[in-house]
């Protein structure tokens, strides 16, 4: 049975870099990924929305090759890389739309989903334009739906993938904090930063338990993330663009690259 291992100029990246993983990979001690191919479903942070460099067949799904999927397969070549993850993505869409390439032969599976379900971009909305007061009920009622909701729908995708991939290694993977706290920041108010990050990590503790219940291993970005969230003067992350409103709050390259792959890497 062939192990997934980073190669060794990423090793090296991250060895300079000082990069530790320990704690970022939580719910389940990261196992190497059986021999096979690899599946990567999701989202738009699985896709790579913000990173550019999109993949023209892709068409609104807005896959990039700067995605820390596709940096992945281009760095392990897995037997078979099948990239489905696809912008605006939602539980039902994961179900409905990108298990096709699942089978006994799949080896590894990442997949990052619940934020869409979730309302994301509407709570990014109303908080960019709306009040404090405004902000912090459409979180509230965002956090309802993670803790009543939610759940059922992770279980129904998880179950599904592991249906129609037996003996695949799953890694699923979290979203980051979108702020550093304490800073001097142009833009939205501390209380709704804070409020913005709490919501995060409520996401991310659902997907985790729902993730550890299936015997999944849980990719935890907010470790990488550190430093790099907006108003930390590095962010990896883009602000509000009007001009392309669908990259706001997403990951750049960089994000991509420095943010997920790391997580992937001691995942997988």
């Amino acid at each position: 049975m062939r192990r997934y291992r980073l190669v060794g100029f990423l090793s090296s990246v991250l060895l300079a870099a000082g990069t530790a993983l320990t704690g970022a990979v939580t719910a389940q001690a990261a196992q190497p990924a059986a021999a096979g191919g690899y599946v990567a479903l999701g989202d738009s942070y699985s896709s790579g929305v913000g990173a550019g460099s999109y993949i023209a067949s892709s068409g609104d799904c807005k896959r990039s090759t700067k995605a820390h999927p596709y940096l992945w397969a281009a760095a392990n070549s897995p037997s078979t890389f099948d990239f489905t993850a696809c912008s605006g993505a939602r539980t039902g869409d994961v179900l409905a739309g990108q298990l096709g390439p699942l089978s006994s032969a799949t080896g590894l599976v990442s997949v990052s989903v619940g934020g869409n379900d979730a309302g994301f971009a509407d709570v990014m909305m109303t908080c960019v334009l709306q009040s404090d007061s405004s902000c912090l009920s459409r979180i509230a009622t965002a956090k309802a739906y993670v803790d009543s909701t939610l759940p059922g729908k992770l279980d129904g995708v998880y179950s599904a993938i592991r249906s129609k991939a037996p003996g695949a290694h799953v890694v699923v993977i979290g979203y980051p904090r979108f702020y550093q706290l304490g800073t001097s920041c142009i833009g939205l108010s501390e209380t709704k930063r804070k409020a913005i990050n709490d919501a995060a990590d409520h996401l991310n503790t659902a997907i985790a338990k729902r993730a550890a219940d299936h015997g999944f291993t849980f990719g935890d970005v907010r470790p990488t993330f550190t430093g790099h969230e907006l108003c930390s003067g590095s962010s990896w992350l883009h602000s509000v663009n009007w001009l392309n409103i669908g990259e706001s709050y997403h990951p750049t390259a960089a994000g991509q690259s420095g943010g997920y792959l790391p997580v992937l890497n001691g995942a997988a």
